[in-house]
């Protein structure tokens, strides 16, 4: 048994950060139904990169779902969808706020239709407060939360992470949030709101750099791939490419300085953290003129001798085919219908008794409308009406052309 196994979901959400939250949540044993306009999830579209015409991008997160396609600009799509509310645990939903409440099923009415339902809701900037009707994007979270500002090598343009962290981020509070009132319902017998929001997110991993601006109120200034509390702990230039070196506390730079044997760092201004980080531009110079001598495998070979946190600065065709990555099963393979074996990452929560399982692929767009139909109880009649009336549609090819 999967740890979520028995615990059904209703996904209104797309693009990213819904999705990764439902697919996180798929991928420990819930049940998941992604309902999709008849257009289909924007990022169905999204690209290239395709395989043949699906989108790798939505690819990335939909497993482990069953896709059904409902209209619920119209009234009988909104009474299939509160009829499926009704055995649901958990409704999730990254629509601008109040939209579910203007199409008449907000969390009032989920909540009369179902008092033990939990509304997941991620917005940009939340469901309350002065920004909450602003569109949200993860650049602008980045952006707005603070992230940009420290991102970056000091007096250059701000940059942004090279992923949606904000996205992923607030899909994975959102996950968060869901286990938490789950176990909550379990004493209470009572559903509730979870409201998540991008520019939250990224404010909450600020920690001790927002705790050092409320301590001394100086704004925090980007240093690159350097830490502002501890040296060295950056990347660093060998004679072939760039690696990474961690000296964490005291006790690794006094193996630091035994190792590399250099007269020039034996000296009372590095001996302590603080001192290191009072004299970072004293010393860092002196540690790159050093680096650029030796290759970065000379360099790993040596600090790991003696235990000193180091590692490679990877490209993705370095860690995506690490041994270490398919030992860790976060490189894995399963057989799609239309595009034969596809690679995925894995899932990166491991369980002792009851491991998560990647048990099927993305679905094509409205793959199990049906299937959910009967389920529910209509009959053929009724189906081919809800798909003549355009309520709903049966599994049909993607719609993306390349």
């Amino acid at each position: 048994m999967q740890p979520l196994k028995g615990i059904k979901i209703v996904d209104l959400t797309r693009i990213l950060s819904g999705p990764y939250c439902t697919m996180t949540l798929a991928d420990l044993g819930a049940e998941v139904i992604k309902i999709e306009s008849p257009k289909g999830d924007d990022t169905r579209e999204w690209g290239p990169p395709f395989l043949q015409n699906e989108s790798a991008y939505f690819l990335s997160v939909n497993r482990n779902k069953k896709s059904m396609v409902l209209n619920l600009k119209e009234e009988t799509g909104k009474e299939i969808f509160l009829k499926l509310v009704k055995n649901a645990d958990v409704v999730v939903e990254n629509f601008r706020p109040g939209t579910l409440t203007r199409l008449g099923i907000g969390y009032e009415v989920l909540k009369e239709h179902n008092p033990g339902v939990i509304l997941a809701s991620i917005s940009g900037f939340g469901q309350t407060g002065t920004y909450s009707q602003k569109p949200g994007y993860d650049v602008l979270a980045q952006g707005m939360g603070g992230l940009m500002s420290v991102t970056g090598e000091l007096g250059k343009r701000p940059v942004k992470a090279g992923f949606s962290m904000a996205d992923v981020g607030t899909g994975m509070w959102a996950a968060f949030g869901i286990l938490a009132a789950l176990h909550e319902r379990n004493h209470s017998g009572e559903g509730q709101w979870v409201d998540t929001s991008l520019l939250d997110t990224v404010v909450s991993w600020q920690t001790y750099l927002a705790s050092s601006y409320f301590a001394s109120g100086k704004n925090p200034e980007p240093l690159g791939d350097a830490h502002p509390n501890i040296v060295p702990y950056q990347v660093f230039e060998a004679s072939d490419g760039y690696f990474i070196l961690a000296v964490g506390n005291d006790g690794l730079w006094d193996r630091f300085v035994e190792v590399m044997d250099l007269q020039s760092i034996k000296d009372q201004r590095f001996v302590t953290n603080p001192k290191r980080v009072e004299n970072r531009e004293i010393l860092i110079p002196l540690l790159n003129e050093v680096f650029q001598n030796k290759t970065i495998n000379d360099w790993i070979a040596l600090f790991e001798s003696v235990k000193i946190p180091c590692g490679p600065v990877n490209k993705f065709s370095d860690i995506l085919n690490d041994k270490h990555m398919y030992e860790r099963e976060m490189i894995i393979e399963r057989e799609h219908p239309t595009l034969g074996p596809i690679k995925m990452l894995g899932i990166p929560v491991k369980f002792s008794r009851t491991p998560g399982e990647v048990k099927t692929v993305p679905p094509q767009l409205g793959e199990h409308t049906t299937e959910i139909l009967e389920e529910l109880g209509y009959s053929d009649e009724e189906i081919s009406r809800f798909v003549e009336l355009n309520i709903t549609a049966p599994e049909k090819a993607s719609l993306i052309k390349k």
